[in-house]
């Protein structure tokens, strides 16, 4: 798994509205994987990260969720939970292997968060710790220390 100083691989994928999309490391960024679509601590992760995604933009970090489902069902997960960030799909688990995020024995990714500035990981939230509850407001509060001037 990626660590604090490791660069943030390069990638492009599909978003929930069939998109392709490169993420920009440049500035700031929250990629965050979970296993799973309409799971419960999953809807809870999103849903939290939703809340604060005006706090997210107001300091200038993007957001992407990460998961093994299709952009159909990210989008289907979008439209009702609200989500307005980018969902990505990793159906093939190329981007969650990118990360060094481990895959479960269901075939689902592990949820972990990693917080990227400039092109690098400066935090990595660990499985074991990143429950959903709380979590989006722990990285905010996290990326607005790494990006404060």
């Amino acid at each position: 798994m990626l660590e604090a100083g490791d660069t943030a691989p390069e990638f492009s994928t599909q978003n929930q509205h069939g998109e392709t999309v490169a993420p920009d490391f440049d500035g700031a960024a929250v990629v965050y994987f979970y296993p799973k679509d309409f799971t419960g601590g999953c809807t809870i992760e999103a849903n939290e990260f939703q809340d604060a995604l005006s706090e997210y933009r107001d300091a200038d970090v993007t957001v992407y969720g990460v998961s093994k489902d299709d952009h159909e069902t990210h989008a289907d997960f979008a439209e009702e939970e609200g989500i307005d960030f980018e969902l990505l799909a990793d159906p093939d688990g190329e981007i969650a292997d990118a990360f060094g995020v481990s895959l479960l024995d269901s075939g689902v990714t592990d949820r972990v968060t990693f917080l990227v500035v400039d092109g690098e990981v400066v935090a990595t939230y660990d499985p074991e710790l990143a429950e959903p509850v709380g979590h989006a407001h722990e990285v905010l509060n996290d990326a607005k220390e790494h990006t404060a001037a």
